[in-house]
């Protein structure tokens, strides 16, 4: 029901009046609570993270890149000299590590704070390049990483792109978009990503690479790639940069607003 009201019609003291002035000064609570959580899963090189960026960008949300929890275990564990090899000293390290990504309007993006510390910079560092990929192995760091990336998800208004971000960390996201295109245009993309920093780069090497890491990601054990049962598959094979975009957004616009 539609209710039409002319100022003119109530007085101040009138119930009525009252109710529809706590409304309207209570629509800005609603609209502040109003927030989703966003999952972009997909295979690789379908533009999941500047998707994710341009989309948080334009929403106001937290983008959640896991792949700087990963760096801001590793840096943690670096300063802290902890023996990762050791169950007990993870475990140890684990405990006195607290994640959170805060959003910087000035840089227009959402940047790693280890214990209340921005590291967003020092965690890409050269040294915590290095040694990332063995910490991010560990079983328990793994678990440690999908619990805190759910608590980020408590208060909602955050986009995280992955593999199995719509799967296993935000099964229950309002809106799951799965990223896909056709190999040989992900190839070619990769291709001219990679051949700007390395010019000896083949197009035969980078198809390789992309069919090894799609066979991993979708066999893997532990949570493999799989497209959520609820999510929206977005091809964007045929797409521009600007239509995927859109496309995006306003499937994101459609949840928020409830339709």
């Amino acid at each position: 029901m539609i209710l039409f009201v002319q100022p003119h019609q109530f007085y101040e003291g009138d119930a009525l009046f009252l109710l529809l002035r706590h409304l309207l000064a209570f629509l800005p609570q609603m609209k502040k609570d109003n927030k989703i959580i966003i999952t972009i899963d997909g295979w690789s090189s379908c533009g999941k993270s500047t998707l994710a960026k341009e989309l948080a960008a334009a929403l106001d949300y937290v983008y959640v890149d896991s792949g700087a929890m990963y760096r801001a275990i590793t840096l943690y564990f670096l300063r802290n000299h902890v023996d990762w090899s050791h169950e007990d000293a993870v475990h140890e390290a684990l405990e006195n590590i607290s994640l959170e990504f805060v959003y910087n309007p000035a840089h227009k993006q959402s940047e790693m704070h280890l214990n209340g510390e921005n590291v967003e910079y020092v965690i890409r560092d050269l040294v915590v390049a290095e040694k990332v990929s063995e910490v991010a192995a560990i079983a328990e760091v793994r678990k440690f990483a999908v619990a805190q990336q759910q608590r980020m998800g408590h208060s909602k208004g955050i986009i995280m792109d992955g593999r199995d971000i719509g799967t296993v960390v935000f099964p229950q996201a309002e809106l799951k978009i799965f990223m896909t295109a056709d190999n040989a245009v992900r190839v070619e993309r990769r291709f001219q990503e990679l051949y700007a920093k390395n010019p000896n780069v083949s197009l035969e090497e980078v198809k390789n690479n992309l069919e090894l890491r799609d066979y991993i990601d979708s066999h893997r054990e532990v949570s493999p790639l799989r497209k959520a049962d609820d999510a929206i598959v977005l091809d964007n094979t045929r797409l521009t940069h600007k239509e995927q975009f859109q496309k995006a957004l306003k499937l994101a616009q459609q949840k928020i607003s409830g339709q």
